[in-house]
């Protein structure tokens, strides 16, 4: 699947509601999260009271992390899933995002919490992960895959990094399965999350990229169809809040 269209001849893909050329989307997402890095953690708690740490949480719970275990997790620059990861019992955990601000971020987490053993952190693109072949026990990408431009490629990506036996999770925000709470959660996000951005990080526009990316990005059974046909077995999806959020699981045999 691919989310390129062709306009005046040119491939085009989405930002949010707009489209825009193909070559251009990886460096409007960069500034988009360049500009909020330093207020992205506490953003996350206003935007959802809170409840992106118990979405968190079941993930890592999903996961269930163990001694000897390796994490990438692929967009995770400011730390949590792989703070959570080691806090239970994980093995190295490896970092990767494409902002270095948001990488910043993180390190200055883990030294903070003195969490700076057994992780790692390196900039690049989750399309191209600079990563060994067959080399990760565990691939996590957390509210990051609806911000990739072809997000076929970076599933077919973490299919290449995951060892035999490894697992492939995914934490994004979905499409509400309530039909009363479909309604309740259009008005809060498109009338509200962009208000509460621009009052706190004083970019309005990201947050309002933030409500129209969700928009975009393929409903649970797209998404598991499309980590299936990179390869991947025993897909399950698990829905939070409704739908609000859904994890995606699955493995590499």
């Amino acid at each position: 699947m691919t989310t390129d269209h062709e306009k005046d001849g040119e491939q085009t893909t989405h930002f949010g509601f707009r489209e825009v050329p193909v070559g251009d989307k990886a460096s409007l997402v960069r500034e988009v999260f360049d500009s909020v890095a330093g207020r992205y953690d506490l953003m996350n708690d206003l935007m959802s009271a809170g409840i992106h740490r118990l979405w968190k949480s079941a993930f890592l719970d999903w996961l269930r992390p163990r001694p000897g275990m390796t994490l990438l997790d692929v967009g995770g620059g400011t730390g949590d899933i792989a703070f959570g990861f080691r806090k239970r019992g994980g093995g190295k955990a490896l970092v990767c995002d494409i902002n270095v601000e948001m990488l910043e971020v993180g390190r200055d987490r883990a030294f903070d919490r003195n969490l700076i053993g057994d992780l790692g952190w390196i900039c690049g693109d989750a399309m191209t992960l600079p990563v060994a072949d067959r080399s990760v026990d565990a691939y996590t990408i957390a509210f990051c895959l609806r911000n990739v431009t072809h997000i076929d490629k970076a599933i077919k990506e973490a299919y290449r990094v995951l060892k035999p036996g490894g697992r492939f999770m995914c934490l994004e925000f979905s499409r509400v399965v309530l039909p009363g709470l479909r309604e309740a959660y259009d008005a809060y996000s498109f009338n509200v999350l962009p208000l509460i951005g621009g009052m706190v990080t004083g970019n309005r526009e990201a947050y309002q990229y933030l409500v129209e990316s969700i928009r975009k990005f393929p409903p649970q059974a797209e998404l598991a169809a499309m980590v299936e046909a990179a390869g991947f077995s025993r897909v399950e999806v698990r829905n939070l809040s409704g739908g609000i959020a859904a994890i995606h699981s699955g493995w590499r045999l």
